[in-house]
């Protein structure tokens, strides 16, 4: 496996970055994961847009894209495999110990690493912890990712892929690592931007395609929805046949598996 670090690619075993990163100290850095298939990127420049986004939330310079995109090609190219985890991280840094930055400029490392195809349903549950959909990080993909971390070993723990969060005011918002879909009385709803949740990729896409409505929506949408979804990059659309112990027989339904072969045709097309 190689990885491109710092301007050049380097065995797995061989890449270094200095342990006084900002990003290893204090978590100061924004990545994007992409799904490779057959060695090609899915919604590269999307991808590029949102980094460039997140870093300029963070303060960070704007990340060279060009040096990015050169990067990305040359771990695929090196890296071949049939369907690939693609993970660009930018940060703030060799630095100081503390939270302020130091002037060697920030550090880039593009990693793949392979992946499998999801299973068509999932379970998730929810966790009484918030988003913060007032915080300086809110809507902003960056590597302060513990509190994700924390929510998806619960998951894990109660035989779920996912945790669901509300945020400050009890509106649903996101997963760890996806958004949220819910169907009502047919209708496709997501929670909007302002909820705090992610600008994800793939659920602007599906919002897109399917003209699902971006909808503030009570926590409690999930006891009475009648289909539940995420997106997410490696998820694509992916139904959900279980959220805590609510089970949602003949998942995916009608209106998930529509948005499931639409995501899939119109994404075939890019």
């Amino acid at each position: 496996m190689k990885l491109w670090v710092n301007g050049g690619l380097h065995d797995a075993d061989a890449a270094r970055v200095s342990v006084l990163d900002h990003g290893l100290t204090v978590g100061d850095g924004v990545f994007e994961t992409l799904k490779a298939v057959d060695g090609r990127p899915f919604a590269m420049e999307p991808h590029l847009d949102r980094l460039t986004r997140s870093a300029r939330g963070l303060g960070l310079p704007d990340p060279d894209l060009d040096e990015v995109r050169r990067a990305c090609a040359a771990v695929l190219e090196a890296n071949p495999m049939p369907l690939g985890r693609l993970r660009v991280t930018y940060t703030g840094g060799l630095s100081p110990l503390g939270s302020d930055r130091g002037d060697a400029g920030p550090t880039l490392v593009v990693a793949l690493g392979e992946t499998s195809h999801r299973p068509d349903t999932t379970a998730v549950i929810t966790v009484p912890w918030t988003r913060n959909e007032r915080s300086a990080l809110a809507g902003l993909k960056t590597t302060s990712y513990a509190e994700n971390v924390v929510a998806l070993a619960r998951a894990h723990e109660r035989g779920a892929s996912e945790a669901l969060f509300a945020n400050t005011v009890g509106q649903l918002c996101e997963g760890t690592g996806s958004n949220v879909f819910v169907v009502l009385d047919g209708q496709l709803h997501t929670p909007p931007l302002a909820s705090g949740c992610l600008a994800g990729i793939t659920r602007a896409l599906t919002v897109e395609w399917t003209g699902a409505l971006e909808t503030e929506l009570p926590m409690d949408v999930l006891e009475r929805a009648d289909e539940v979804f995420l997106t997410s990059t490696l998820r694509d659309v992916q139904a959900v046949h279980r959220v805590d112990g609510r089970e949602l027989p003949g998942a995916p339904g009608p209106v998930t598996a529509k948005a499931m072969r639409i995501f899939a045709e119109r994404a075939a097309q890019m």
